[in-house]
């Protein structure tokens, strides 16, 4: 076999839960991957923020329907304390909650608006490589026009974290192309260490948020600290893109659907029979139609009057042209 990660070599699965829609998007991850994926049998660690300071009351999953249905199906929730970010930048969950998980065992994150959709205990994950998703738009750095260019913005950070900035660029694309620069939509990582990647993950995120480079001053980090960081954490842990093979992540294994609404409008046919399939045993859809857009864009076909619109061979190039059509059309439901 090539350099990489034996298929056999155990892992385990972390998503983020609280209450509100993340809890019912778990409920449908976990029930996905013990679906689809029978041969993996590493932990599905659910990392859940508890009350404190940062949060307005409990952001814990309080539903004792929800709850039970994810311990049945073999999930485990791992408490964390929210120090850093809580409720005023909650993509932060996905930082904190791995400093909870088992030191030294390999992981995969994954968001919790995924979907298992083949078998993921044959992905030939490499721990010690770590990559993200490359299904991204060029969504940050926003270029102003007097400002600096997406080489100045990235070259900064590299440079602020004694990072070898040339060794990350991608040379076939153009400069000042933003595919250029090592950028990575936060649907899902993987490393050999929960521990080391949250805590690298949060001292580039807590210094670029405190004291960024002064060529960030026109750049918003609200939401994207999180995937500002990222790339400057998997290239200092020896990772880069597309460490995986293509096709199985974001591909046959698993669909980052985002929304329900897009899963509907721009997924596979494979994709949306997955998602019928693991919503309609009568428990799960029980505990589902608590949640109003679930309700109504799976049990009551909404969903399927939203994928009419679309012709999937021929959709547009942007996202956002996608969900314009959606609420246009009043098929936006999150």
């Amino acid at each position: 076999m090539a350099r990489g990660t034996p298929k056999s070599q155990p892992f385990n699965i972390a998503v983020v839960v609280q209450s509100g829609r993340l809890q019912y998007e778990a409920l449908i991850f976990a029930a996905s991957l013990r679906e689809k994926s029978p041969g993996f049998s590493g932990r599905l660690l659910l990392m859940e923020p508890q009350p404190g300071p940062l949060w307005d009351g409990n952001p814990g999953v309080h539903n004792t329907e929800i709850r039970t249905l994810l311990t049945e199906l073999g999930a485990e929730f791992v408490p964390f304390e929210s120090r850093h970010f809580g409720k005023s930048y909650p993509y932060g969950n996905k930082i904190e909650g791995l400093l909870a998980l088992p030191e030294g065992e390999p992981f995969v994150f994954f968001d919790t608006d995924t979907l298992i959709t083949g078998e993921i205990s044959e992905v030939p994950f490499d721990f010690a490589r770590p990559t993200a998703s490359m299904r991204r738009e060029g969504t940050w750095p926003k270029i102003e026009l007097y400002g600096p260019g997406y080489g100045a913005i990235w070259k900064s950070l590299y440079d602020k974290f004694g990072l070898d900035y040339d060794s990350s660029l991608d040379l076939s694309q153009p400069d000042e192309y933003w595919q250029r620069y090592l950028y990575f939509n936060a649907g899902f990582f993987f490393y050999e260490c929960p521990r080391v990647f949250g805590q690298t993950f949060l001292d580039y995120a807590l210094a670029i948020r405190h004291d960024a480079p002064r060529e960030l001053v026109c750049q918003s980090l609200d939401p994207w600290l999180d995937q500002v960081a990222l790339p400057l954490v998997i290239h200092k842990l020896g990772g880069g893109r597309e460490t995986l093979p293509a096709g199985l992540l974001d591909g046959s294994v698993s669909c980052h659907y985002r929304v329900l609404p897009l899963l509907y409008a721009r997924e596979s046919d494979a994709a949306v029979a997955v998602l019928e399939e693991v919503t309609a045993p009568n428990r799960i859809k029980k505990a589902l139609k608590q949640y109003e857009p679930i309700k109504r864009m799976v049990y009551q076909n909404r969903g399927e009057k939203a994928r009419a619109l679309f012709d999937r061979d021929n959709l547009p190039r942007r996202e956002q042209a996608i969900r314009n059509q959606l609420k246009r059309e009043g098929y936006w439901l999150r």
